[in-house]
């Protein structure tokens, strides 16, 4: 008997739902809930993209396609940034290729270097999307668990490439979470990666969220490493640009047109409007984000605080980097079921550690990106209330 013509592909079947919008519905039918979920920030773009787009309509070139690669002065802003930020000095074997968000530049990645039977290295717990785009190029996501503290276990890394590996990938600061890589571990990736003839791929979407003085490092900074290592960047983040939707690779240049292949088919050119905003804001820099960086580490700080009431009964690493923390409660109930008790029991959601492959127990993942003091204040208070509860 055939199949139903409703049926999608069995490769889309085998891709998770994503959580959030389900987590975000029981939200929004229990109004007054503060979110703990979604990763954002606070605030939005610099004053100066307003005043950019103010003047972007009067250019009738605006309005139509550009380059696939995304637009020159936004690429030399680029380059100039990663230089100063990253201290990555572009190697003319290397390409900047904007993208809409930093979801569409991994994907990029992926298919660009990946066939179907191939195997991607994912360090658990895995951000969600990464594992998705990986079964979405009918690929094989390898999990390889991180340490008790959520740092790289560099001999399991190497342990698990066979001949199927394509990359390794690495997400410093880390969703979900919070982990920060030290240099030397991703300089030992990154050459395991170049000795086995692989790619490093590097998602550095919260590069500019470290606290108590803990480094950022970019493995594309490394000398020698322009050929195997490919960068992810995203402006959702640092300049409160979710919705605008830009971010962008730097990959080696044998890559390049694999990847125009692949956004001219998607996207054809990132939208043009964002490209503007994104010069706007990229030319304000890194002091932008590192302004509104105090109320978030403040936020950090209530967080930590309100936790550590409970730190003898849950397991909660360090979390030095991005704005999360990464919670193991020790209860036989399911993450879900327990965020659906917090929200509706407690008016707090969280996002469950299922959603990023931490299967084995109880885990939640807290966001505090999203709050200003008195939201971070309650936020924290009916968390803790929550959990103590469900701890009974």
């Amino acid at each position: 008997m055939a199949e139903p013509f409703s049926l999608p592909s069995r490769r889309m079947q085998q891709v998770q739902a994503p959580i959030i919008p389900i987590v975000g519905q029981w939200v929004r039918d229990h109004p007054g809930t503060i979110s703990l979920g979604q990763g954002v920030v606070y605030y939005g773009p610099p004053p100066q993209v307003q005043q950019c787009m103010a003047r972007f309509g009067q250019q009738p070139e605006h309005h139509l396609y550009q380059a696939v690669q995304g637009i020159a002065p936004l690429r030399e802003c680029i380059a100039q940034k990663l230089q100063q930020d990253n201290g990555i000095f572009k190697h003319r074997e290397q390409r900047i290729f904007v993208t809409a968000g930093g979801n569409m530049a991994f994907a990029n990645a992926i298919f660009a270097i990946a066939d179907p039977g191939d195997e991607v290295i994912l360090l658990t717990p895995y951000y969600f999307n990464h594992e998705m785009a990986i079964r979405m190029a009918s690929c094989q996501p390898v999990l390889v668990p991180t340490d008790e503290q959520y740092q790289l276990q560099i001999d399991r890394i190497e342990a698990a490439i066979t001949p199927k590996t394509r990359a390794v990938v690495t997400i410093s600061p880390n969703n979900p979470t919070g982990a920060v890589y030290p240099e030397q571990d991703l300089r030992a990736v990154n050459e395991v990666c170049k000795q086995r003839g692989i790619y490093h791929i590097c998602d550095e979407a919260y590069e500019y969220f470290t606290y108590e003085g803990v480094p950022h490092f970019a493995a594309g900074s490394i000398a020698g490493s322009h050929e195997h290592t490919i960068s992810l960047f995203s402006l959702s983040k640092s300049f409160g640009f979710a919705g605008w939707r830009i971010g962008y690779m730097l990959m080696p240049a044998h890559l390049f047109e694999a990847v125009r292949k692949i956004q001219d088919t998607q996207l054809i050119c990132p939208p043009v409007v964002s490209q503007h905003a994104a010069i706007a804001a990229m030319k304000v820099g890194r002091s932008y984000c590192r302004a509104h960086l105090q109320q978030i580490t403040h936020n950090r700080q209530l967080f930590q605080q309100g936790l550590q009431q409970l730190s003898s009964r849950i397991h909660l690493p360090k979390a030095e980097g991005a704005f999360y923390f990464f919670l193991r409660l020790p209860v036989e109930k399911n993450a879900m079921e327990v965020v659906e008790q917090l929200i509706k029991a407690h008016g707090v959601a969280a996002i469950p550690g299922t959603a990023f492959g931490a299967d084995e127990g109880c885990y939640l993942r807290v966001a505090y990106g999203a709050l200003q003091r008195e939201g971070a204040q309650e936020g924290i208070r009916r968390l803790v209330e929550g959990i103590k509860a469900i701890l009974q």
